[in-house]
C-alpha cells in the first residue's frame, strides 16, 4: 500500500520551524511520507505555516497559500491547510476570502492538525523532531509567547504569553537532537530573558544553558533573542567560563533615541542600553553582539536617526540588521500613533543603516585575517568547504570559505586560519 504524502512549508522565522519540524514527526509517525518545503506536486496534503510578523512577511504568506489553491484546482494536490501565525491571527478573514483552503488552524493546534489526517496524537513524542535543517545543527524552543509590550509588535496577539518549557523537557529535547548528530543548538525564544519565571519564579536560563551543555554530543550552544530590559547577568558567567556557550549574543534594541524607545515601550533607555553593552563586553571578553534595529517609527526626527547612525558607527556591532516600520492592526503604535513617515523614507532610512553596518562589519573582518578559529563546516560548494565560526549563525550571518587539501565532512569542526575578508565573509585554509 501507497503511503500518504504530505509537504509541510515553511514561512516565516526559526520557531515556525521548530513547529513545523514537530508536525512532520507526528505525521511520519502516523504512516506518512514527509517533505518539508518541496517542489513536488502530487501531494495528499500540504500545510503552509505561516507568518504574521509584518506586512512584507503576511503577504508572503498569502501568495504562497494562494499558489497552493492554484496547484489544488490543477489537481496536483488533494488537500490545502493553512497553520501558523497568520491563520492564528485571521483566520476568519483568511476562511472568507480564501475558502479554497481546506481548514485552518491556529498556531497551537498541533493534536487537531494530526487528528485531520485520521492519525493518532503521540504527546509522549512531543519533544521529538523531524529535524530539517543540515543535520548538525537545530534550533531549539525554550518557550513560548511573550510578556513584553513593545508598542510597534504584534506577536503576542498570535502567541500570547509567555509560556516556558520545563528544564527537563528541554534537556530530553537536546539528548534526542544529539542522538541524531546535532553538535550545534540554537537557543531561541521570542523572549529568552524571561526563560523560566512563569513556572519557576525567577530567571533560570543560566541552569538551562549549563544543563544542556553536558550532553553528550553537543559542543556549541548560541542564545538568540534576549531583551535588554531585566537582562539576566547570571548568564555573563556561563558564558565567559563554558566553552560550549558560543561567545556570541543576539538581542534586539530596535533604537537609541529615547523619545524613540519610550514611544516604543521598550522600558530603557539610551544609558541603561549602553551600559548593558559595557558590562556584557567587560565581563564577557571576546563577546560579539548581533542586533536589530527599527527605523521609521512614527514621530522618528530627522535628529533621532543621525542620533541611531551615530550609536552604530560608534559602537561597532559585529552583526546587525535592520527593519522598516510597519504599521500593525492592534497594536498600540497603530491606535496611538498616526504612522506619518513614507515609505520610501522609511526604507531610504533602513538602506542607510546597512551601508553603515557594511563599513563597520568590512572593517571588523579585516581585523581577523592571520588569526585562527574553530570553524563548523555546512556545506560544500565547488573547490570551497563552506563553515562558520561561533560568532556566526545560520542563515543570518556570514560564512568563512575554506581550502583544505583533506576531505572535510559536513558538521566537522576544523581549526581555520584566515587568509582574507569581504564586507561579510571570510576566506581561510584549513590549519593541519
Amino acid at each position: 500500500m501507497t503511503k500518504k504524502r504530505v509537504n509541510v512549508v515553511t514561512m516565516g522565522c526559526s520557531k515556525n520551524l521548530v513547529d513545523s519540524e514537530v508536525l512532520l514527526n507526528q505525521l511520519e509517525k502516523g504512516k506518512f511520507e514527509v517533505m518539508h518545503d518541496s517542489n513536488d506536486l502530487d501531494f495528499d496534503a500540504v500545510f503552509v505555516n505561516t507568518c504574521g510578523f509584518i506586512h512584507d512577511a503576511k503577504q508572503e504568506s498569502v501568495d504562497m497559500i494562494l499558489d497552493y489553491v492554484e496547484a489544488k484546482k490543477r489537481g496536483d494536490i488533494q488537500k490545502l491547510y493553512v497553520m501558523g501565525c497568520l491563520s492564528e491571527r485571521y483566520q476568519k478573514d483568511l476562511e472568507t476570502e480564501i475558502p479554497e483552503v481546506d481548514r485552518y488552524f491556529g498556531k497551537f493546534d498541533l493534536k487537531a492538525m494530526v487528528d485531520e489526517l485520521k492519525v493518532t496524537y503521540q504527546p509522549e513524542y512531543i519533544y521529538e523532531r523531524k529535524i530539517t535543517t543540515p543535520s548538525h545543527f537545530a534550533y531549539l524552543k525554550i518557550s513560548e509567547g511573550c510578556n513584553r509590550s513593545c508598542s510597534f509588535c504584534a506577536i503576542p496577539q498570535m502567541t500570547g504569553r509567555h509560556k516556558s518549557k520545563s528544564i527537563d523537557n528541554l534537556v530530553k529535547e537536546a539528548r534526542y537532537l544529539a542522538k541524531r548528530g546535532v553538535r550545534e543548538i540554537l537557543l531561541i525564544a521570542q523572549d529568552l530573558s524571561y526563560y523560566g519565571i512563569d513556572i519557576y519564579g525567577k530567571n533560570r536560563l543560566a541552569e538551562l544553558i549549563n544543563q544542556i551543555s553536558e550532553v553528550e554530543g553537543i559542543e556549541w550552544i548560541r542564545l538568540h533573542y534576549l531583551y535588554p530590559t531585566k537582562f539576566p547577568y547570571e548568564i555573563l558567567p556561563v558564558m565567559r567560563e563554558n566553552p560550549k556557550v558560543c561567545k556570541y549574543l543576539d538581542m534586539p534594541l530596535q533604537h537609541i533615541a529615547n523619545p524613540v524607545l519610550k514611544n516604543m515601550l521598550r522600558h530603557v533607555t539610551r544609558e541603561e542600553t549602553e551600559n548593558l553593552i559595557k558590562r556584557i563586553k567587560e565581563e564577557v571578553p571576546g563577546v560579539i553582539l548581533r542586533t536589530t534595529m527599527l527605523v521609521g517609527f512614527p514621530g522618528e526626527t530627522e535628529a533621532d536617526f543621525e542620533e541611531l547612525k551615530t550609536f552604530i558607527q560608534e559602537t561597532k556591532f559585529e552583526k546587525l540588521g535592520v527593519f522598516p516600520y510597519s504599521n500593525e492592526e492592534g497594536t498600540y503604535a497603530a491606535k496611538k500613533f498616526e504612522d506619518n513617515l513614507p515609505e520610501e523614507l522609511k526604507q531610504a532610512r533602513a538602506d542607510e543603516i546597512m551601508e553603515l553596518q557594511q563599513q563597520v562589519s568590512a572593517e571588523l573582518n579585516q581585523q581577523k585575517v592571520g588569526k585562527t578559529f574553530k570553524v563548523i563546516l555546512d556545506r560544500k560548494e565547488g573547490d570551497f568547504f563552506i563553515g562558520r565560526t561561533e560568532f556566526d549563525s545560520p542563515e543570518v550571518d556570514g560564512e568563512v570559505f575554506i581550502t583544505s587539501e583533506k576531505a572535510l565532512e559536513k558538521g566537522q569542526f576544523v581549526q581555520v586560519k584566515i587568509t582574507g575578508a569581504e564586507d561579510y565573509d571570510l576566506f581561510g585554509i584549513e590549519e593541519v
